[in-house]
């Protein structure tokens, strides 16, 4: 989604942050991230604040919508959600500006803490009047009939792990983006994890071999796991074709890889 110069919000919409953080004394404009109009971190008198937001119309703007319902649940690894607002056209979310770099997927120092934050990430549940998408839903349109309830479970996933969503400091590790949380098998955030492993240049072994190391993959069911990689294959194929934007074009490609290896090595699913 192209980038939004935070400064370029209608009147209203700037007014409307204002009265939550103060005069707002310099801005800086986050690059990474493909799921929000605008990403930026404001300097204020309390302290810096980092705001994201999109067209209120906008079809996507339901993800944000996601995010401030799991807000309060998050692992307390996770910026804090300190207001939202929809105003001007725009709706709005401020967040607690954290400090890290994004994680470096080819370090194993990085992928080790990350490894550590996975598994913490899988005691996270919610409340169930919390209204958030299901596996079975999300992902059941694309599996093969009958597969669809093998995605179902009590986890709150993630679902996103790309190495721009994880941040790093030191030794502490800081998940953030949660527009996508979704309930459902403990064992596809580790799947997801490996899909962007291969994303940031690892093989399909390499991914997997990483995957194998979450409790809740080794547990699981090894069909149930080659079936939501199918699934997730048709998901990214579709995006791909409807929008070929050459990042959407390569997760489709390593979606498909993944799949394929999982197929050719059912073992590896098992571990």
């Amino acid at each position: 989604m192209p980038r939004v110069d935070f400064t370029e919000l209608p009147a209203a919409a700037l007014q409307a942050v204002t009265l939550h953080t103060g005069p707002v004394r310099s801005v800086r404009t986050v690059q990474a991230g493909h799921n929000s109009a605008v990403a930026a971190v404001l300097a204020t008198a309390s302290g810096p604040v980092f705001v994201k937001g999109i067209p209120a119309d906008h079809p996507q703007a339901a993800s944000q919508h996601r995010e401030m319902a799991i807000a309060p649940h998050v692992p307390a690894n996770s910026p804090r959600l300190l207001w939202h607002t929809e105003t001007g056209g725009w709706l709005l979310l401020g967040y607690e500006a954290v400090q890290g770099r994004h994680a470096d997927y080819q370090a194993p120092a990085d992928l080790h803490l990350v490894l550590t934050a996975l598994e913490d990430a899988q005691r996270l549940q919610a409340p169930a009047e919390v209204e958030l998408r299901t596996a079975v839903d999300r992902w059941g349109p694309y599996a093969d009939e009958g597969a669809a309830e093998l995605f179902a479970g009590d986890v709150v996933l993630h679902t996103q792990w790309a190495a721009d969503d994880v941040l790093i400091d030191g030794r502490h590790v800081r998940l953030v983006d949660w527009a996508w949380p979704t309930r459902g098998a403990g064992w596809i955030d580790a799947y997801m994890w490996a899909l962007r492993l291969m994303e940031a240049g690892h093989s399909a072994v390499s991914a997997v071999d990483w995957a194998c190391e979450v409790t809740s993959w080794r547990d699981g069911d090894p069909a149930a796991i080659r079936a939501f990689g199918a699934a997730v294959a048709r998901v990214w194929h579709e995006i791909a074709i409807e929008e070929p934007a050459a990042w959407k074009v390569h997760m489709a490609v390593q979606a498909a890889k993944l799949r394929a290896y999982l197929a050719l090595e059912p073992g590896k699913a098992e571990r």
